[in-house]
């Protein structure tokens, strides 16, 4: 049975790594591309004007009884966006992509501003009131005016639900607390013939799922007042660390820059840890990490953001190009961090990476580093449920939500003791094809959104 598995994944991993390289690297890119060129560069006009976004924002609804402040949403937006992908996937991304897919990952972000502003732009724009004062919105609305029809929503939602669980973060999480907490020896059953249950690790799974059901059936408002209270904490703690690390190691930074410039457009192949890899891994690597750290094309933001009491789509879609932003800086000083410390090569979990980086030049890197992953993960992991709740609810009402909670709770246990490649292929091929549906709705409907 455990074959069976093993094999049923390592064909995902082969379909995953066709599709990044060669299909979702097409599309996304040329599709950002040409929005670039349509709007002549608008996400860089946006970069440079960003307190005056920002105070068009606050000015916007803000006698609005009806949904939830502009701000509160950028905090959930990027409490989706800036977790464990940034910190923890985007290790992955670099042994399996070699240096050169931190460029990549640039490539793919800024073509990919414009094709988050188009989502979160479509999302408001055909947006719906609720009866909890609020407003639903996303892909699921967007994409019934795109394709005349329900199937297409209706495959999108299916696939939003099974995004919104994050296996891979929660799973990571779990790793992580367990670990560093010394609870894996916990009730071990010492019969030999009989493989031991990771009792700790099993408790540490239920308290964040109880925790993370709590904050999710509050609804998007809940999920805004936490990640408005904890986002800028550990974003602000974590970029002074690794700046602080890039500052004292500066001397190196030509060398490691060239190092991932070759690397990107290299033709050799990796030869173990992370010493580089051929173009078409570094490009997959890259790309792949950028949508699914940053959520470009999945439809995410578009739900979060069209609750904003905003009235105008164009004055919330902005603060898309802002998180996007933020997550790669995020993710390019994580990669930096371990790049300039030479711990690439050494035989570590992707969640060790960057504590063994920190290490370095911090004490107490670990404790640290397992508060850090709880919170950026935990913020993460109820974003996405929120989201797949009300793509839940859009299919099936009340009874959906009510399927798809029991469905997470089974999905968040189950890969709590899998392998957490495993768990990154099925939130890495959920988000392909929500790239697929979004990007030909999105080009189909382009003429109706305002880049200004």
């Amino acid at each position: 049975m455990s074959d069976l598995f093993d094999s049923f994944f390592h064909v995902l991993s082969d379909i995953d790594q066709f599709f990044w390289a060669y299909i979702g690297f097409v599309i996304l890119f040329a599709s950002g591309i040409y929005l670039t060129f349509k709007t002549k560069g608008f996400q860089f006009r946006v970069l440079g004007n960003i307190p005056k976004c920002f105070k068009d924002l606050l000015n916007s609804g803000e006698n609005s009884s009806r949904g939830i402040h502009p701000i509160r949403l950028y905090f959930a937006s990027v409490s989706g966006m800036v977790g464990l992908g940034n910190v923890v996937a985007v290790m992955l991304a670099l042994a399996k992509g070699g240096p050169g897919a931190l460029l990549w990952l640039w490539i793919a972000c800024f073509p990919g501003m414009l094709v988050k502003y188009s989502e979160i732009y479509l999302g408001i724009r055909y947006r719906v009131p609720n009866e909890q004062g609020g407003y639903d919105g996303g892909p699921m609305f967007y994409l019934k005016k795109a394709f005349k029809g329900s199937t297409i929503p209706t495959i999108v939602s299916v696939l939003l639900c099974i995004y919104g669980v994050e296996v891979f973060q929660f799973d990571v999480i779990s790793d992580v607390l367990t670990r560093t907490f010394h609870l894996d020896n916990l009730f071990v059953t010492y019969d030999a013939s009989v493989e031991p249950l990771n009792w700790g690790k099993f408790f540490v799974s239920l308290g964040l799922l109880s925790l993370s059901l709590y904050i999710v059936l509050g609804g998007i408002r809940r999920l805004s007042q936490v990640c408005s209270f904890l986002m800028p904490i550990f974003i602000v703690a974590y970029v002074g660390m690794c700046l602080y690390i890039i500052f004292r190691c500066s001397a190196q930074i030509p060398s490691v820059l060239k190092e991932v410039c070759l690397s990107a457009f290299s033709t050799k192949a990796a030869t173990g840890g992370i010493l580089g890899s051929t173009v078409l891994l570094a490009a997959q690597q890259g790309i792949s990490q950028a949508v699914y750290s940053g959520d470009i094309g999945i439809g995410y933001d578009s739900i979060i953001q069209a609750e904003t009491r905003a009235l105008l789509p164009q004055l919330q879609a902005r603060l898309g190009i802002f998180s996007l932003l933020t997550d790669n800086v995020i993710c390019s000083l994580s990669i930096l961090v371990v790049l300039l410390t030479n711990v690439g090569p050494l035989p570590l979990k992707p969640d060790q990476f960057v504590g063994h980086a920190l290490a370095c030049h911090f004490h107490h890197a670990d404790l640290f580093m397992a508060i850090f992953i709880f919170l950026a993960g935990f913020t993460t992991i109820i974003a996405y449920l929120a989201v797949g709740v009300k793509s839940a609810f859009y299919l099936k009402g009340k009874t959906g939500k009510r399927i798809y909670l029991a469905y997470a709770i089974f999905a968040f246990i189950f890969f709590s003791f899998a392998d957490q490649e495993n768990a990154r292929i099925v939130m890495s091929l959920s988000s392909g094809l929500l790239v697929v549906f979004n990007l030909l709705g999105i080009l189909k409907l382009n003429k109706f959104i305002k880049f200004k």
